[in-house]
């Protein structure tokens, strides 16, 4: 097994998109069918970089990593609701304005979440789906996200960040551990480093609700959509057990398992997720 390669700065530039009253930043490249990259709560656009630089390299995909409303470089309102299926409505008008058409939709955590909303709600939105270690029924919110919850959690956060403690919140999500590397802490906390961005981020977590999700559980049962379901089997925070029922679920959708990755699989593994997506998105096509 080859060491994992430290993160480097994101090559893609952040470009900003109006939708509605709020600018969506997003990071773009390649051209082809569009894929869209979707990231979850305490991530943006960066968890995506080594994954889209590889798919756009291929020369077959207009590769797109959005950042979420509250979330990167994107507006942070803190009266809109950042429900994941809020977000999900957010997905389709964003794709809307940058004139995307039918999206092999990609989510990973959070975004995983939202992607299967998309997929019940906008099913015409849709080339494909992939789910990477997403959300899912209702073994969700997890630890450190429901502590956010706790008045006196969420004052913390609010008057300061903890360095040690992001640090810790991300190794444990990562199976490489020597990729937390403090290039990629300063990623995780560029959105938090103003009183508005860590405001966002509270309010996100606060917006969750895995009704949401349980509301649609039976809809995936009837999902005619080509479907991978990538699961990084060293999760320290969402259950496998999310991964096969959502596999069990949506007809024909397979799982792959990859025992060399945690939760943050674009991190972990980009080049193998990169491959397997490739693949996946090829027979799509096909």
């Amino acid at each position: 097994m080859t060491a994992a390669q430290p993160l480097a700065p994101p090559q893609t530039p952040l470009q900003q998109v109006q939708v509605g009253p709020h600018r969506l930043a997003y990071r773009r490249a390649g051209a082809g069918e569009p894929v869209l990259l979707v990231h979850g709560i305490t991530t943006h656009s960066f968890l995506w970089e080594g994954v889209l630089q590889r798919l756009a390299a291929a020369g077959r995909h207009d590769v797109v990593a959005v950042d979420l409303l509250g979330c990167g470089g994107s507006d942070k309102p803190l009266d809109a609701s950042y429900a994941i299926k809020a977000h999900a409505d957010l997905v389709g008008r964003f794709c809307a304005a940058l004139g995307l058409g039918r999206v092999h939709l990609v989510g990973h955590d959070l975004g995983g979440g939202i992607a299967q909303i998309v997929a019940v709600r906008q099913p015409g939105l849709l080339r494909s789906l992939t789910l990477v270690n997403p959300v899912g029924y209702d073994y969700w919110p997890v630890q450190p996200i429901t502590a956010l919850r706790t008045p006196i959690i969420r004052q913390l956060l609010l008057a300061a960040i903890d360095a040690g403690a992001l640090r810790f919140i991300v190794r444990r999500g990562l199976f490489h551990k020597e990729l937390a590397t403090p290039a990629l802490l300063a990623e995780y906390l560029s959105p938090l480093a103003t009183v508005e961005g860590r405001k966002a981020f509270v309010h996100f977590a606060r917006c969750l609700d895995n009704a949401n999700l349980m509301e649609i559980a039976p809809d995936l049962r009837r999902l005619r959509v080509p479907t991978l379901v990538a699961w990084g089997m060293a999760d320290a925070y969402l259950s496998p057990a999310i991964g096969a029922r959502l596999a069990a679920d949506i007809p024909g959708a397979r799982l792959e398992r990859l025992p060399t990755a945690g939760h943050y699989v674009p991190l972990d593994e980009p080049a193998l997720l990169a491959g397997l997506l490739q693949a996946h998105l090829d027979a799509a096509h096909g």
